[in-house]
């Protein structure tokens, strides 16, 4: 319980911290803990999101990033709290994940070498008395049964009710709640995110701050790219870099635009660059990376999207499989 005393005790400025063009100070702890995250000085912050989430930790508000997979919406909250020294615990609310889990449930134990019932807390009580930020990643996929036990600590006052203790837990000053999901709750509208779930529109409007994380603009993805594989960082390897993004943006635009079923994230990027690395050829690393991922009847349509940026036919396009016909 020592951890439950801190408090924060210095004021960073947002300016200086994060590069954004704003007065906002924002409360941190001076001294680190085993749950602050690691920072990582590769990475890149988008203001507005940036802004979204330093209110929730200044203000107390409840904050929900959403934005397609790959945009980083867990990694830009843990970052921002590793500058802020602010200790982070990751929660994925996945199908497996119960009620129990989340509130806590009876445990057997030896003491003194008898057999005693005790009660372990779960993830949202020893959050609460704690001053951490609580990360509920995968928000919208998880169970009905477990979304309603959340819904209680997205209240103002957000005090928790253990009914098997009988007992009431006030939250501590510092303790914040986040989320990330792919979709507003509005479930599997796409096909893209499968498992997903429509969620109570009563829980989603007691969100705070809702923010929409994008992919980066391609400049500042290509240095994330370098960042993470710092031997493509020469004038050959970021040129190859830059024809790299360009496929990925093309994937996104014909996401958006309805003609394929999936797309290229930063990650496959970054996955793509260190398999080029491996293999030191980009047609075969794209196909391992990416291109064996898609639905066949798609490939022709991506493996033209590789065409257009490398000037290089796949075996897949439809250039090629007129050749053999």
């Amino acid at each position: 319980m020592e951890m439950a005393a801190n408090q924060p005790d210095i004021e960073v400025s947002v300016r200086e911290v994060f590069g954004i063009d704003s007065d906002l100070r924002v409360p941190a702890f001076s001294v680190r803990d085993d749950h602050v995250p690691e920072i990582d000085p590769a990475y890149r912050f988008n203001p507005e999101v940036t802004l979204a989430i330093l209110a929730g930790f200044a203000q107390d508000r409840r904050t929900l990033i959403q934005g397609m997979h790959g945009t980083g919406k867990s990694t830009h909250i843990e970052q921002v709290a590793a500058r802020l020294n602010w200790p982070c615990v990751r929660v994925n609310l996945d199908g497996h994940l119960s009620r129990l889990d989340l509130v806590g449930k009876d445990t057997i134990t030896l003491r003194n070498g008898q057999q005693v019932t005790e009660f372990q807390e779960g993830i949202i009580p020893w959050s609460l008395q704690r001053p951490v930020a609580l990360i509920f990643d995968e928000y919208d996929a998880g169970r009905p049964d477990v979304m309603f036990v959340i819904q209680r600590i997205l209240e103002r006052d957000g005090k928790f009710t253990l009914l098997d203790q009988n007992r009431v837990i006030q939250p501590h000053p510092a303790f914040r709640l986040f989320a990330t999901a792919n979709t507003v709750g509005l479930g599997n509208l796409s096909g893209l995110y499968h498992g997903t779930q429509v969620l109570n529109h009563a829980q989603i409007d007691r969100w705070n701050i809702v923010a929409t994380l994008n992919y980066l603009p391609a400049e500042e993805e290509l240095a994330i790219v370098l960042a993470r594989v710092p031997e493509k960082n020469s004038d050959a390897g970021r040129a190859l870099l830059r024809k790299m993004i360009a496929v990925a943006e093309l994937t996104r635009n014909g996401f958006a635009a309805g003609d394929i079923s999936i797309l290229m994230s930063p990650r496959t990027v970054i996955t793509w660059a260190e398999n080029c690395t491996i293999f030191r050829n980009p047609a075969l690393a794209f196909r391992f990376s990416f291109l064996n991922k898609c639905d066949e009847a798609e490939r022709p349509l991506i493996a033209e999207y590789f065409q257009r940026c490398f000037n290089q036919e796949l075996e897949e396009s439809w250039a090629h499989q007129m050749e053999l016909s």
